[in-house]
């Protein structure tokens, strides 16, 4: 029976379908008959209240990953008090948007909130610790997609809007547009009356030591080579890479990713990554799963590399791992991409893939305490 039936319901049926048919001589309901039966529906009810809620409903799983990117990372230049600083970061927005979902709060609050600690933080190539360009300035992108209404939003050369995963919220649920670039984005910030700063604000000391010796590897390689753009493919990998981006399904079922980034170091002509590119950097499908990539951005623009993890899922039905681990490990390596993903499914399965040498990574789920992780013996 229905636990939630009400008792007149319950006596109103059991009178008329049982007492009248059993009492057919008499136009009056056996009085025994029918509170012998109620007492028989407050015995069950009350049982079933005893029964503890994670008994008598499936709990519905939460979990939620995110990345600080991933590239050229040295173990051995890691030393305690720099490995103490990242542990604690990836711990700090893993937990704060762990949390959320915890309190009932969805996966776009998760994804958001998890997401801007990492923009505030100099460690990672994202908000204030955003990499320069060629020209040593800074400009941003960034981009969000949920998963049930497969809506997104996503901006792109941003350089004074503080955090641009905020932005790219706001442009997918306040604008007809899902990507808005440059000077108009900014324009649109201010309408949506975000957080504005000087570009300055995202200036850092060791940031503008690596630009420094950027440009001058790129000059030397140009000498060399006589082309600025076959230079450039030669740059050290750790110049290409660093992304942030967080992954998250809530107690609705509903998947959502997103990804920050400063983009690459020493970058020319307003050059755009795979970080505010829906299908590249960022997606997610309720019927599949959620992704956030980081790595040299120009390969998953060509493959599409988080929209072909899903949809090798949702038409191919192979499980999150083996789909990341195709397109990250096999089909990346082939064509010469470095970088890595992360990835979770509607079950609350999470995959961070990588093939590089490491990838800021933390991930946590129901009943489990963060993991925080960065080389692949971890």
């Amino acid at each position: 029976m229905r636990a939630n039936k009400s008792v007149h319901e319950y006596i109103n049926q059991k009178t008329t379908t049982n007492t009248y048919a059993s009492n057919a001589t008499s136009n009056k309901p056996n009085a025994s008959n029918v509170y012998g039966r109620l007492a028989k529906y407050f015995l069950v009810a009350a049982s079933l209240s005893a029964v503890p809620t994670t008994y008598a409903y499936a709990e519905k799983p939460i979990a939620i990953a995110i990345h600080g990117g991933a590239g050229t990372i040295d173990k051995s230049k890691m030393t305690p008090q720099k490995r103490a600083q990242y542990d604690a970061a990836l711990s700090a927005a893993v937990n704060k948007g762990y949390e959320l979902l915890a309190q009932g709060k969805t996966s776009q609050q998760a994804v958001i909130a998890a997401i801007q600690i990492l923009e505030d933080s100099p460690l990672f190539n994202a908000g204030k610790g955003a990499v320069y360009t060629f020209d040593e300035t800074h400009e941003l992108d960034a981009s969000i997609m949920h998963g049930r209404t497969l809506n997104a939003g996503a901006v792109a050369g941003v350089k004074t809007v503080k955090s641009p995963i905020a932005l790219a919220q706001a442009i997918m649920e306040k604008s007809v547009h899902v990507m808005l670039s440059g000077e108009g984005a900014e324009q649109f910030a201010k309408s949506q009356n975000l957080m504005m700063v000087e570009n300055s604000y995202f200036d850092t000391e060791h940031r503008y030591k690596a630009l420094i010796r950027a440009k001058q590897k790129l000059a030397k390689k140009e000498q060399e080579l006589k082309d600025f753009q076959a230079a450039h493919h030669v740059l050290d990998a750790e110049y290409k890479f660093g992304t942030v981006g967080a992954v998250a399904l809530d107690k609705y079922g509903d998947l959502v990713a997103g990804t920050s980034t400063g983009g690459m170091t020493a970058k020319r002509y307003g050059r755009v990554g795979d970080a505010p590119i829906i299908g590249a950097g960022t997606y997610a499908n309720n019927a599949s799963c959620a992704v956030s990539a980081t790595g040299h951005g120009e390969y998953f623009i060509r493959y599409h590399v988080a929209a072909d993890i899903c949809a090798r899922m949702q038409y191919q039905g192979v499980s999150l791992k083996q789909a990341s681990d195709t397109v990250v490990n096999k089909v990346l390596v082939e064509a010469g991409g470095d970088g890595g993903v992360i990835a979770i499914d509607r079950n609350g399965n999470i995959a961070m893939p990588f093939n590089s040498k490491g990838m800021y990574r933390a991930s946590r789920k129901h009943g489990e305490q963060a993991k925080v992780a960065i080389f692949k013996d971890e």
